[in-house]
């Protein structure tokens, strides 16, 4: 390990004190006392929620409906599945993000980004990108983020194509996050926690009713740490989240809420892939991140646990993210009427090292750094309207809801100007010996050692590879950022029809007019000023339809479909997105279409043991038949195919009063049917073949995947509990070696980048001191496993944190 010298970060506080002392506060006579005292007072369950004695309310895992008007039913009777991550889920893992959060949840893997396809939050829920399908209280949250809870009172997780409920995109699925507003509940909560890699965070929430009409809410949070196993890297955030709720008791309210998160973090580089096509070895077809190795030179090579190939005085990230939000809510009695108003922006800028393997590098000891930069502006002004109730029509009763949206968004990407050893002196012959990491590259740090990485070399950013003159790195002129636009009007309409009680018709469509432009920018020399606007209007019609049997008032049996749309440019350059708008050809443009997903459901859900257990078990197929790729003639074509089939058994709530469970298992068998052509050429000839993905694995689906976190209520003061995540193996993206021979595309040595499949265990405890103060003590990852979470089509693989200890003082009165 490398130390910084000018570095006046605190010292790390040892794993093995912290847990000496948890243990001995366990053990004390306080300790001792506060169970006594909570024998006491027997708790009762209510539901899904344990009432105590102590202030502090310890709720269960299971959670009955989303918070959208738009699912016209309860979560047992609505035909799809759907996971809801409950508030004392989040608390109990001491889940401090969004990532960290959907790790309890099976079936969601976590893609990593780069330049062009930014940082931040990208869940891949059943192997499609949900990236720019996240959601604030219903409506769309704008630009890449990675997003905080500190705020978030549950998390639900919409499975199967989703653009009738939500708009463009969401072809796997969506999220939603619920925000904390003001109550008629009068408390202070306050917690502060420490752990071992220089982890602290303190966060508040304060709920004061006024009056009867008048409640607010203050939501603070702060956060300062270092990642467990990982060298140099650190994440320092600050948010806040007041509001103000006028009609606390209803039936006419108005909620004004403000959230502001500033982030500023060293990224991690994570580890490169060891083979490229070109010097993997016969036989070997998938390549892992680097570890222990001997090359064909005989020389032998371990990657330590925390390398780390940035630079730490070079490598930055930071980020903005504000919302405003008004949203006025009347009950007419029985019909229900709301209005969402929000004007959010987020912003975001970095430059990081990407661990490059494409050069063959590694396998000869050396990395080179490959300089990542982006600097993205995002906001937009959002309405929602939506009216929901009950009327019925013949005796047949109806649930319904109606919603009308309008939307307006607009990004501006650009990057940061660097030099970090571009190649063009490659062709010089200045790195002719070792690819990028010649003689050149290393004396330069822009290629470090494979094993021993020092992420504090006096980097210097030179004007070009062969200059010695000082360019600083700054921004990108304003003129060569790409400008995107769009507006999006849509209406929707939901009903759940119920025919008897045992039978009920759940459908709902959506309309959207969909208008984007795009405005590439212009090279830095450029001194026209003028530039072209690429626009396209889009049309999208989506739906859902599903039918529920329930042959007991317990239980559903269901079949359902649904469809999702996503038109050209609408990740907003905030997102991996293949059918983008071209800006290189006007005939392109104008020939795109919109890329249509269709998912297939058949499932029955339970809720047992007094409604406090709920149990799904479904089998689904989602499927794109028309998704952008090149055909045989190396003309754009919607030829592209997908299909991913599947089994979810999930489970939520109370085996007793005292044990909550959460989790389930997701079988995916995934397969590219048709991934295009790719072109080969020549000595001038090109020639085309299906592409390497073509009848391979989705890239970010594991075959299986499953999670199980648990609570047990000790005695009415002590809880302990624990968790376990299986993921599968997860590729990354796919390579070939190809030549031309006799007019034909010859295809040689398949590679695919992959990571290998992984088990993680967590260990929890929390007990009540006294009725307003609890000691909650956090292990992530007992067993110190080395794994890797996240899987790029090229380049790198994300290696997780190690183990890490929390200890949490919660304080509730």
């Amino acid at each position: 390990m490398h130390m910084n010298p000018k570095s006046d970060r605190s010292p790390r506080l040892a794993p093995t004190f912290l847990a000496l002392s948890c243990v001995g506060l366990l053990s004390s006579p306080a300790a001792a006392l506060a169970q006594d005292q909570g024998a006491a007072g027997q708790g009762q369950r209510l539901g899904s929620m344990t009432v105590t004695d102590t202030a502090i309310d310890e709720e269960g895992y299971k959670v009955d409906a989303p918070s959208s008007p738009k699912y016209t039913a309860p979560l047992l009777d609505t035909p799809k599945s759907v996971s809801i991550i409950p508030a004392q889920l989040i608390r109990d893992t001491a889940s401090a993000s969004l990532t960290e959060a959907l790790r309890t949840v099976p079936g969601i893997t976590l893609g990593a980004g780069e330049g062009g396809n930014p940082l931040g939050d990208r869940p891949f829920i059943r192997g499609f990108d949900s990236q720019a399908s996240t959601y604030l209280d219903g409506v769309r949250d704008v630009g890449a983020q990675s997003r905080e809870i500190f705020a978030v009172e549950q998390i639900e997780v919409v499975k199967g194509s989703d653009s009738s409920m939500g708009g463009r995109g969401n072809a796997g699925g969506s999220l939603n996050l619920v925000t904390k507003v003001p109550t008629a509940e009068r408390f202070i909560a306050a917690s502060g926690a420490v752990g071992n890699a220089d982890y602290k965070r303190a966060t508040i929430d304060i709920n004061q009713p006024v009056s009867d009409f008048v409640g607010i809410r203050l939501n603070a949070m702060w956060h300062d740490q270092d990642v467990a196993g990982r060298d140099a890297i650190y994440q320092k955030r600050w948010g806040i989240a007041p509001s103000i709720k006028l009609g606390l008791t209803g039936p006419t309210s108005l909620t004004i809420s403000y959230y502001h998160l500033h982030t500023d973090e060293l990224p991690d580089t994570g580890i490169p892939y060891l083979y490229t096509v070109a010097n993997a070895p016969a036989g070997v077809t998938e390549t892992a991140p680097a570890g222990r190795f001997t090359n064909p030179a005989g020389q032998s090579f371990s990657v330590p646990r925390g390398a780390y190939y940035g630079l730490a005085n070079r490598d930055f990230r930071k980020t903005d993210v504000d919302n405003l939000t008004f949203r006025f809510e009347h009950d007419f009695g029985g019909v229900k009427l709301r209005n969402t108003s929000r004007y959010g922006s987020s912003s975001q800028g970095y430059l990081w090292t990407q661990p490059d393997d494409s050069q063959g590098n590694v396998l000869n000891g050396q990395v080179w750094r490959r300089i990542n930069s982006r600097y993205s502006e995002t906001w937009g002004t959002l309405n929602q309207t939506d009216l929901s109730g009950d009327f019925s029509i013949g005796g047949v009763r109806n649930s319904f809801a109606a919603s009308v949206e309008f939307s307006q968004e607009v990004a501006h990407n650009g990057n940061y100007v660097s030099n970090a050893a571009t190649g063009t002196a490659v062709a010089t012959g200045i790195n002719a010996v070792g690819g990028r990491c010649g003689p050149n590259s290393v004396a330069r740090y822009n290629c470090t050692s494979l094993i021993d990485p020092n992420p504090y070399d006096p980097w210097v950013s030179y004007a070009s590879d062969t200059s010695n003159a000082v360019s600083p790195i700054v921004r990108s002129a304003r003129k060569t950022w790409t400008r995107s636009s769009t507006t999006t009007k849509a209406a929707s309409f939901f009903d759940t029809i119920s025919f008897s009680d045992a039978l009920l018709l759940n459908i709902g469509g959506r309309y959207d007019r969909y208008e984007t432009r795009v405005t590439p920018g212009l090279v830095a020399t450029d001194t026209t000023g003028g530039r072209p606007t690429f626009a396209r209007n889009d049309d999208l019609w989506t739906y859902n339809v599903g039918l529920v049997f329930k042959p007991a008032e317990n239980g559903s049996i269901y079949i359902s479909t649904a469809t999702a749309a996503t038109p050209p440019g609408s990740f907003l350059a905030n997102g991996t997105e293949t059918n983008a708008i071209n800006v290189t050809s006007q005939a392109l443009t104008d020939a795109l279409k919109v890329e249509k997903t269709r998912s297939y459901e058949v499932g029955t859900k339970w809720n047992l043991l007094g409604d406090s257990l709920a149990l799904t078990l479904a089998a689904f197929r989602t499927e794109t038949k028309n998704a952008r790729a090149t055909d045989a003639n190396g003309f754009v074509s919607f030829i592209g195919e997908r299909r991913i089939d599947g089994i979810e058994f999930s489970f939520n709530g109370n085996v007793t009063p005292d044990w909550n469970i959460f989790g389930g298992y997701t079988f995916m068998d995934s397969k590219v049917v048709d991934g295009g052509f790719t072109a080969t050429t020549v000595a001038g000839v090109t020639r085309y073949a299906p592409a390497a993905s073509t009848g391979r694995w989705f890239p970010n689906t594991p075959r299986h995947s499953g999670t199980l976190f648990t609570t047990y209520k000790v005695t009415p003061a002590l809880t302990v509990g624990g968790g376990a995540i299986y993921m599968g193996k997860v590729y990354g993206g796919y390579a070939d070696q190809r030549t031309i021979v006799n007019e034909a595309v010859v295809v040689s040595k398949p590679l695919a980048r992959m990571v290998p499949s992984y088990w993680r265990f967590d260990a929890n405890a929390a007990i009540s001191l006294t009725d307003a103060i609890q000691l909650q003590v956090n292990v992530l990852n007992v067993a110190n496993k080395r794994y890797f979470d996240k899987a790029y089509s090229n380049h790198y693989a994300n290696q997780a944190a190690g183990r890490t200890a929390i200890a949490t003082l919660n304080i509730k009165y």
